[in-house]
């Protein structure tokens, strides 16, 4: 598949108006909060400026919460291992997405029912850094859909187009 255009992601920890307001509207925003409990008015809010702006929005680790506030969908991290979610009606165009690693967490992403799977890291050297190679090798265990993570910058972003990631996702790139 020739991919002219990329799906983005753009992972936020807290509600910046001036940030979220320069994102092009294929731009998904993800919420991620794992050390303090989640505010819902600060998601409220963020929710009602994402949709004004014409943003989807989804918040990270929490699908029931996602649910009840009526969220575009949710993002599940890779240490999350719970099928719990997998109970929920969910609406018809509810996002479920997932990071994994490797091949293990890939398998636990998939029984999970995630769209799209976060694989990471194609270009930042940290302990799960993959490089281009491995990324593609990677990428080939799963039918799910791909979007790279980790190092993506302006200057590496053309070489995503070499492997069979549908997407990105980041938090530099876009500020």
């Amino acid at each position: 598949m020739h991919k002219n255009y990329l799906k983005k992601y753009y992972f936020i920890e807290k509600f910046e108006k001036s940030n979220i307001d320069v994102q092009k509207k294929n731009t998904v925003i993800i919420y991620r909060n794992y050390k303090k409990k989640y505010k819902i008015k600060e998601i409220i809010d963020l929710k009602n400026f994402c949709r004004k702006k014409g943003l989807k929005f989804l918040i990270s680790n929490n699908v029931k919460l996602s649910i009840k506030l009526d969220l575009d969908g949710a993002y599940i991290p890779s240490f999350n291992h719970d099928y719990l979610h997998l109970s929920y009606f969910l609406k018809k165009n509810f996002m479920l997405l997932g990071s994994a690693h490797n091949l293990k967490e890939f398998r636990i992403k998939e029984k999970q029912n995630v769209s799209e799977i976060f694989l990471s890291s194609l270009f930042k050297k940290n302990n799960n850094y993959l490089g281009i190679n491995k990324f593609k090798i990677m990428s080939n265990y799963t039918s799910n859909s791909i979007i790279a993570l980790g190092g993506i910058s302006k200057q590496n972003i053309r070489l995503i187009k070499l492997t069979r990631a549908t997407g990105f996702a980041g938090i530099s790139y876009f500020r």
